[in-house]
């Protein structure tokens, strides 16, 4: 390897320290929420409206049979 080749490799990776230890201690932006709880809240949301239309199917079929003398056992 020459001397300018050993020269320039010295020269790069010194101009590259500084911008990595600026990286390092530039503060993070850590408003959001985690990727886990977001999604552990978004599965619930979805839990309480497949919910809401578990009861609301549930009481219209209530409704149209409740008349008929056929009792459906198990419900909410």
């Amino acid at each position: 390897m020459s001397s300018m080749t050993l020269v320039h490799r010295a020269v790069g990776t010194a101009h590259l320290i500084p911008a990595r230890l600026r990286a390092a201690l530039r503060p993070r932006d850590e408003r959001g929420l985690s990727q886990s709880t977001e999604q552990a809240l978004l599965v619930a949301a979805a839990i309480i409206v497949a919910g809401a239309i578990g009861i609301g199917v549930w009481n219209y079929v209530q409704s149209k049979l409740g008349g008929q003398g056929v009792t459906i056992t198990g419900g909410p």
